[in-house]
């Protein structure tokens, strides 16, 4: 595992190369070039303490207006991704209970992503392919602005899809892997 330094570099890569690149996400560019995203890594494998580094992200996001949205990100933790999809489950419980729901929104990302019902080697799993388990916490209000100034944000997911299938398998896993050689 590399150091703090070298998974925030690989998790910026696969942001710029990934998800820009591809345009999977047309709202990532605009956080991404003010850098007013924040990346955080716990290396706990403790489900208690993750869920806990969630609580302190939202509560980052609370404190500080100028970060538009965080990467929880864990290198240690949740290689598998049943485990990893029982702890997104939890997390958005506890932000339930902590009074963020409608405040905060995740979206999950996984090197071994699955979208339900999808093979394993379907191409269209590397849209949510990360190059480690990590929550994304986004700013629900930031989130709604954006999705009603795109002409046809309901598309995305769809086009995402119709992209990653285009380009294949083999693309889109080169594409993520190269991603963990950044330092």
């Amino acid at each position: 595992m590399g150091t703090t330094e070298e998974i925030i570099a690989q998790t910026k890569k696969w942001i710029s190369d990934v998800v820009i690149g591809c345009n999977l996400c047309p709202f990532a560019s605009v956080p991404y070039k003010k850098g007013s995203i924040h990346y955080a890594v716990e290396y706990s494998t403790d489900l208690n303490s993750c869920l806990q580094a969630l609580i302190l992200e939202c509560q980052r996001l609370d404190e500080d207006e100028s970060i538009e949205t965080s990467l929880l990100i864990f290198p240690e933790a949740f290689a598998d991704f049943e485990d990893y999809l029982d702890m997104v489950d939890m997390a958005e419980a506890l932000m339930d209970d902590q009074d963020y729901e409608g405040v905060y929104q995740v979206a999950s990302f996984h090197p071994e992503y699955r979208f339900a019902d999808a093979p394993d080697n379907d191409p269209a799993n590397y849209t949510n392919r990360s190059v480690y388990p990590m929550l994304h916490l986004l700013r629900e209000d930031s989130l709604e602005k954006a999705i009603d100034s795109h002409p046809d944000a309901e598309a995305i997911p769809e086009r995402n899809i119709v992209f990653a299938r285009e380009k294949g398998l083999a693309y889109m896993k080169l594409l993520r892997d190269t991603c963990l050689t950044a330092n």
